[in-house]
């Protein structure tokens, strides 16, 4: 553990943000939170809400406060808009890291229609390039942490493992001779959302080279689960669980569907391998990446953050086994590969002490418990995924709400 740091953990009142923040606290750095609450906006505009019960970012921080006596400062920016306002915050406060969550993160919702497209872009573009502008502007001498994707490398079958960023490649020389190269792994974004992340990748890679800031950049699985050691202590303090067909990921998607008994919805054949990591264990790879800053003039640090992949259809046989649900098989409202291998490298935080959590460890049925005691806030209407990449797949996909016109199977 290095010693007492200030972090500033932009996008902090979101999935991933506000464990991270509380961990952080936790481990005694001086936390604060940066956030323009868009997340909660666009709940109120998708007609749905956390299915956990979430308090006001200011209450939150009241109650972390109280239960630890450790305090998380809540800051009101808006990243993408308010570059002056985040300038000026930079060069007062001049932390010693700062964790970059503060961006539109779902795929579906990037893909629902033009001005989602348009919005995503602004806002993680902007967000992305504010943050590194400004950090050059005021001579903060901060280690960026960013979180991006595995979405980055694509779904595609190659054949071989993906490295963690960057890929050895030989180019043929004017004189017939091979020379050496690393590169970054050639990008093959499935969406708008991953096209963004695709996009941080070369303003950071730029911005290390150009202004010699220390970049970490990591390409994150899917994220399940719920609950961390932090978010336990009080239930004021729970994490946000989405469930909903834009933002809920399929996983927890699944067992929110087991926990109300409705059909668990694979789309296509299933056949679609994904990497997934715990929130727990994703708090921890933040943290080990926060201990391990590259130096000033290197190259941005890239680590791939997952612990394991799997097929989809395997996930929902899983939790089918578990719950006794029915399984739906729907048409895939994504442009993609029917089915795909994934292989990946992630060496990198094994060697640095992450002990991952699976889910054969039983913190499914936890998941579950937690579906259960808050199934009452679900809108059913929302559980199936309708945003689509393509008009015709729209056409395809509309016209039944409930998600039900292919078989379902036991």
């Amino acid at each position: 553990m290095v010693s007492a740091i200030k972090v500033a953990v932009l996008g902090g009142d979101g999935f991933v943000g506000w464990p991270t923040a509380l961990h952080l606290s936790n481990a005694g750095h001086e936390v604060h939170i940066l956030d323009n609450l868009s997340r909660r906006w666009i709940d109120t505009e998708l007609g749905v809400q956390s299915l956990t019960p979430m308090d006001s970012i200011q209450e939150r921080t009241r109650v972390w406060h109280a239960e630890t006596g450790r305090r998380i400062h809540f800051h009101l920016i808006d990243l993408a808009r308010d570059y002056e306002l985040l300038k000026n915050w930079l060069r007062d406060e001049r932390p010693d890291a700062v964790i970059h969550f503060a961006e539109q993160r779902a795929a579906p919702y990037s893909m629902k229609s033009d001005r989602h497209k348009n919005y995503t872009v602004n806002n993680n573009v902007n967000a992305t390039h504010n943050l590194l502008n400004a950090l050059v502007e005021t001579g903060v001498d901060a280690h960026l942490v960013h979180l991006g994707t595995m979405g980055v490398y694509g779904y595609s079958t190659v054949g071989a493992a993906i490295p963690e960023g960057y890929l050895p490649v030989g180019i043929e020389t004017m004189d017939g001779a091979t020379a050496s190269q690393e590169i970054l792994y050639p990008a093959n974004p499935g969406s708008i959302y991953h096209m963004t992340k695709c996009l941080d990748q070369l303003l950071f890679q730029f911005y290390a080279k150009n202004d010699g800031l220390r970049i970490t950049d990591l390409h994150q699985g899917i994220v399940w689960g719920t609950h961390t050691r932090e978010t336990r202590l009080h239930p004021q303090l729970v994490n946000r669980f989405d469930y909903d067909g834009d933002y809920g990921t399929v996983l927890n998607r699944f067992l929110i569907q087991a926990a109300i008994g409705y059909p668990l919805t694979v789309h296509g054949t299933g056949g679609q391998t994904r990497a997934f990591i715990h929130i727990q264990d994703s708090v921890r790879c933040i943290e080990i990446a926060l201990e391990n800053p590259p130096a000033r003039g290197a190259r941005v640090e890239i680590f791939n953050q997952m612990t394991e992949t799997h097929r989809v259809r395997d996930l929902a046989k899983l939790i089918s086994g578990l719950a006794g649900s029915e399984i739906a098989w729907l048409p895939n409202p994504r442009k993609e590969a029917a089915e795909n291998d994934l292989v990946v490298r992630n060496e990198k935080f094994r060697e640095l002490g992450l002990d991952p959590i699976t889910l054969a460890d039983g913190l499914l049925s936890e998941i579950v418990d937690v579906a259960k005691k808050f199934a009452y806030r679900v809108d059913r209407s929302r559980v199936p995924a309708v945003s689509a990449w393509t008009r015709d797949i729209a056409a395809t996909i509309n016209h039944d709400p409930e998600g039900r016109r292919l078989k379902s199977v036991s």
